[in-house]
């Protein structure tokens, strides 16, 4: 048995949000120097850090890439950081490995380099770890990440998760200031912002390709209740399966913004973006076939699901969009994971963490044993 567990534990215990890593850094960088590993730490600028190991003996260059950052929650009018999406046990699996490596002599060709990437949740970890070119000589890049129960049984894996695009961004509607009794002086940013919601509603795609796109906050207020704000500020979300139709959508939604504003004579001021996740892509079919094979061996064929297609993003998938060479797999890790990702409550199953430490161990002696 690896030291996954041990070393969940002491993560979950410590979460700390993106590009604030420091502690989660520090005890990756300790153990990952104590087991032997060359390390390099903060990459880019940032809590980033990689450990690689050479055989000495031509081959191929292969990764394993973990998140580290956690979410942020507001719990009883506080905030407070949580592990709410499992990158502490995702920190955890590849620690293991990485240690596994160094004591069992796994690696006899090319080099092995573990990832441990900041800030995913904030969308700019992956593109981070692309700037500091540490990825510029890999060839294969994998990915894992614990699933909820609505995804994957507990004790099964997914062989290829096909994530979504995602897109969040806010934009600001100007209108004018009035008092509540003489609005025919004013313009209302919430009427503008009604406009807008039930434009965007109305933007269509192609239905044979999942896609969503929908309004997740809105924001008005003059400061007193008789009066009519001068802005309004929306927050919408994107998803879409492809990256083509991600481009399109975000195109028709910008437009019915725009338009929804003029409607009452409001405009479009500003547009703010924040997460950019592409869908999934830079898939190889031999690659793929190595990532079954292996997670067949671990959890049996019975419990091995092909593929996925989740509406979730992540952004490891920036990875093969900036490095057109990299050959990128990404499981999907069975565990019992509920509420849901993301909920204040999450919680999983830790003993099936085992599992995706040792796929892992399958997928490296495949190509590097």
């Amino acid at each position: 048995m690896s030291n996954v567990l041990n070393h969940y534990q002491y993560l979950h215990s410590i979460p700390e949000p993106g590009l604030q890593e420091f502690k989660t850094s520090d005890y990756i960088a300790g153990k990952l120097t104590a087991a032997g590993l060359k390390v390099t730490r903060n990459l880019a600028g940032t809590t980033g850090l990689v450990a690689e190991y050479d055989s000495g003996v031509p081959g191929p260059v292969m990764g394993i890439r973990a998140d580290m950052d956690a979410l942020t929650h507001i719990i009883d009018g506080k905030k407070e950081f949580r592990h709410t999406c499992g990158h502490d046990a995702h920190s955890s699996m590849l620690l293991a490995v990485a240690e596994k490596i160094m004591a069992e002599n796994i690696v006899k060709r090319g080099r092995f380099k573990a990832v441990f990437q900041p800030a995913e949740e904030l969308g700019s970890g992956a593109l981070k770890i692309v700037e500091s070119g540490i990825l510029s000589d890999v060839d294969y890049l994998i990915g894992m990440h614990i699933r909820p129960l609505q995804e994957c049984p507990a004790g099964g894996a997914i062989c290829e998760m096909r994530y979504s695009a995602g897109q969040q961004f806010r934009v600001r509607i100007r209108g004018k200031q009035s008092h509540g009794a003489r609005p025919h002086l004013g313009i209302n940013p919430i009427d503008a912002g009604t406009c807008i919601i039930a434009a965007v509603n109305a933007v269509h795609m192609d239905p044979r390709i999942p896609f969503s796109v929908k309004c997740t906050r809105f924001h008005a207020d003059s400061g007193v209740f008789n009066s009519v704000p001068e802005f309004a500020d929306i927050t919408f979300d994107m998803r879409a399966q492809d990256n083509p139709t991600m481009k399109e959508m975000r195109e028709k939604t910008l437009c019915a913004i725009e338009n929804g504003a003029k409607a009452v004579g409001a405009k479009l001021e500003e547009v703010e973006y924040h997460n950019n996740f592409p869908a999934a892509e830079g898939f190889d079919p031999e690659l793929a076939k190595i990532v079954r094979t292996s997670v067949e061996e671990v959890v049996g064929k019975e419990n091995a699901i092909p593929f996925f297609n989740t509406s979730g993003g992540e952004d490891f998938f920036c990875y093969p969009v900036e490095l057109p060479h990299l050959k990128v797999g990404f499981v999907g890790l069975g565990v019992g994971a509920e509420p849901g990702l993301h909920h204040q409550d999450m919680h999983f199953d830790t003993k099936y963490l085992e599992n995706g430490v040792r796929i892992h161990e399958a997928i490296i002696k495949k190509i590097l044993g």
